[in-house]
């Protein structure tokens, strides 16, 4: 080959190449090339649109195929309450919460506490009697002025009627005796029943109730701006808890719907729940409504749940039909929580 040759060959190899090379890196690298209409930067804003579109493309497939966490028992449930509390009490730990160190109006809630004072204080078959002054607390219970009760039918009776008027009929009689070790006048009915509301407040602190006090004996708000008892949802599952440990007696009459109680003047008294819906509980152990204007919905009911596992449930704060609702639906998620812990439990 001549030189002449050479030089033509290497000549047409340079003119393939610059018309060729372009082509080659457009395709290998998947871009275009700006023209003489289009700057480079533009070119690179459209690559990284490109590149972004890719991503975002990317990460939305990543998150709709990634594995959802199964919903639990407790997750989207709807409540009225301002304060919940769902206390296992064979495991001593919590199910569920919200709210629960907040103290809140206990209305007749306070009465468990009232029962298990003057539980303490007066021996059953202890005779009490109703004052006209009792008869002016708020609400009538059909009670009748002198009319006489053994301790132990009046309690049942409080607790299941929720009656306002027995409780302060319980708490002057007890506050008497407590008034009598104490060295104070026994004659004031006033003074007795203070005597008796503060060792309310010694007995709640003694068993760690570090949340609540009483100001009455009933729950009964004192005025428009103050409650008869201020308590938490967590102190109440914790005072259901004592009681049904050391006292579980006081509850028996409060998981009927309804009783016959017959008072020491041979008069029949049929009375009905405040909770009308403990019937339909399966496996109600006690149960105890609250309502005032301040506190609103309250309602506390202590619950076997599968094979003796006890359960409080509390709300604080519901109304007075969403109190019933609220509960309903705890007592329902529990179960599922519970059987299927359980589930999980045998299947190890």
């Amino acid at each position: 080959m001549t030189g002449t040759t050479r030089i033509q060959l290497f000549l047409l190899a340079l003119i393939i190449g610059f018309l060729a090379g372009p082509n080659v890196m457009q395709a290998i690298q998947g871009t275009s090339m700006p023209t003489k209409d289009e700057s480079p930067d533009r070119s690179l804003t459209a690559q990284s649109a490109s590149v972004a579109q890719v991503k975002d493309a990317t990460e939305t497939q990543a998150t709709t195929s990634a594995p959802r966490a199964p919903m639990g028992p407790y997750d989207g449930l709807t409540l009225e309450a301002k304060s919940v509390f769902v206390w296992d009490i064979s495991t001593h730990r919590t199910l569920y919460s919200y709210n629960e160190h907040t103290p809140l109006p206990l209305a007749s809630l306070t009465k468990m506490m009232m029962a298990l004072v003057a539980n303490d204080v007066l021996p059953k078959s202890e005779t009490v009697i109703i004052s006209p002054e009792d008869l002016t607390q708020e609400g009538d219970s059909g009670l009748f002025s002198g009319e006489r009760w053994s301790f132990s039918d009046l309690l049942d009776f409080t607790l299941i009627t929720s009656s306002n008027d027995a409780a302060s009929a319980i708490a002057s009689v007890a506050g008497a005796k407590i008034a009598v070790v104490r060295t104070a006048s026994t004659s004031d009915a006033f003074e007795n029943k203070r005597q008796f509301i503060r060792r309310m407040n010694e007995k709640a602190q003694a068993i760690g109730l570090v949340d609540t006090y009483f100001l009455n004996e009933s729950g009964l708000d004192i005025d428009s701006v103050t409650g008869g008892a201020y308590g938490t949802a967590r102190d109440v599952a914790m005072l259901f808890e004592y009681i049904f440990r050391h006292h579980p007696e006081l509850f028996t009459a409060t998981a009927y719907p309804q009783a016959e109680l017959r008072s020491s003047d041979n008069i029949m008294h049929h009375v009905a729940n405040t909770n009308s819906g403990v019937a339909a509980v399966s496996g109600l152990i006690g149960s105890k409504t609250g309502y005032t204007d301040l506190a609103g919905g309250n309602l506390a009911v202590i619950v076997d749940i599968g094979l003796k596992r006890p359960v409080v449930i509390v709300v604080l704060g519901s109304s007075r039909a969403g109190r019933f609702r609220d509960v309903d639906t705890l007592i329902t998620a529990s179960l599922n929580a519970i059987t299927q812990e359980e589930k999980n439990m045998f299947a190890r």
